[in-house]
């Protein structure tokens, strides 16, 4: 079964990396800019077709993709190159790849919680005889954010309250309106009758309703996102190691342990398929950071230069960005290939 799962992981980055680079070749046609090659891969083509104007190939190294559009890095007198565009036409299409990832991931979602008959939500079902919480607390109260940070998941409510902090900033939403409870005093207690100390009440289901499901896959997405900022956080804090980050390697590997641990096909298939929806937001919210060679790095210099010339009255050559995003690409696939350096050394090392 493991070299199922890990087909099924290369499959699913083949998917991830079509739909991303999809995404930027669909705004481009719509837009009316010239695409002269969409590639899956990189490195040398292996198979190759002219349709029209473009040139559809797959490389032999599957990690990356790209759509090639005409005067994306240079000035170009093409009234359909990239740069002759309005800027918000150019910030569609260079959105429009993390937009298809995340929206790929919430599909993902979807379809898993699509069987679903009920969620346990962060919601009050009711409280244990002589709880101090009932009262400022009521059944039927759901909790929406502690000390600033949105409940999304029932489980966010201990994360958030198990802090070592015993006074919290408590909001609820209670008869479809939001209730804000400053300063709250509030901790896990001992009730007669019980060895383990807990808040004092439970929380209830939920039945499974179409606008329900929805909710949870827009909630589970929001989670993802801050999973990964809670991820680099960590990372630029200096709490995590770049040596703990994984790569496509890395990935491929705890996908295909994730599917050798979980106790049915059944679950092994649920929990595969739940990863590949984070990694899919995952790569959404990591695209779009304002790194050069990234999209978020070209989003970030297009408004940059949107601005100056704004200012000035004059057009910046846009070989100038080119060679920021050249030099950022150079040293992207340098740090690339020293994840890829380590995940293989932890291959090694198991």
């Amino acid at each position: 079964m493991t070299v199922l799962y890990i087909l099924i992981a290369v499959l699913l980055f083949g998917v991830l990396i079509f739909v991303h680079e999809g995404g930027h070749f669909t705004a481009a046609k719509l837009c009316g800019v010239r695409v002269n090659e969409f590639a899956i891969g990189m490195g040398p083509a292996i198979v190759k077709k002219q349709r029209g104007e473009t040139t559809y190939s797959i490389r032999c190294v599957p990690i990356g993709g790209f759509c090639s559009m005409a005067g994306e890095d240079e000035s170009s007198d093409d009234p359909r190159a990239f740069t002759s565009q309005p800027v918000w036409k150019r910030l569609i299409i260079l959105i429009a790849g993390s937009l298809m990832n995340f929206l790929l991931g919430m599909l993902i979602i979807a379809v898993l919680y699509a069987p679903a008959k009920a969620f346990i939500s962060p919601v009050i079902a009711e409280f244990v005889r002589d709880c101090p919480y009932n009262g400022p607390l009521q059944v039927g109260d759901r909790f929406y954010s502690i000390d600033g940070h949105r409940i999304y998941q029932y489980y966010d409510f201990s994360d958030y309250m198990d802090n070592g902090e015993t006074v919290h900033d408590i909001v609820v939403i209670r008869d479809g309106h939001r209730f804000t409870l400053s300063d709250f005093p509030m901790e896990k207690l001992l009730y007669e009758g019980e060895t383990q100390k807990r808040y004092g009440f439970s929380f209830g289901y939920e039945e499974a309703t179409f606008t329900v499901k929805l909710r949870n896959v827009w909630n589970t997405s929001m989670e993802f996102c801050r999973w990964v900022w809670s991820g680099l956080a960590e990372l630029v804090k200096g709490h995590v190691s770049v040596k703990e980050m994984s790569g496509p390697v890395g990935i491929v590997d705890m996908i295909a342990e994730t599917g050798e641990q979980a106790e049915s096909t059944s679950d092994a298939f649920y929990s595969i398929f739940y990863l590949g929806a984070f990694i899919a937001i995952n790569l959404a919210v990591m695209n779009m950071l304002p790194i050069p060679a990234l999209d978020g790095g070209r989003v970030f210099l297009l408004l940059v230069s949107a601005l100056i010339e704004a200012v000035s009255r004059k057009k910046l050559d846009p070989k100038y960005e080119g060679y920021i995003h050249a030099a950022g690409m150079v040293l992207l696939l340098a740090f690339m290939a020293f994840i890829m350096f380590n995940d293989i050394l932890k291959l090694f090392g198991k």
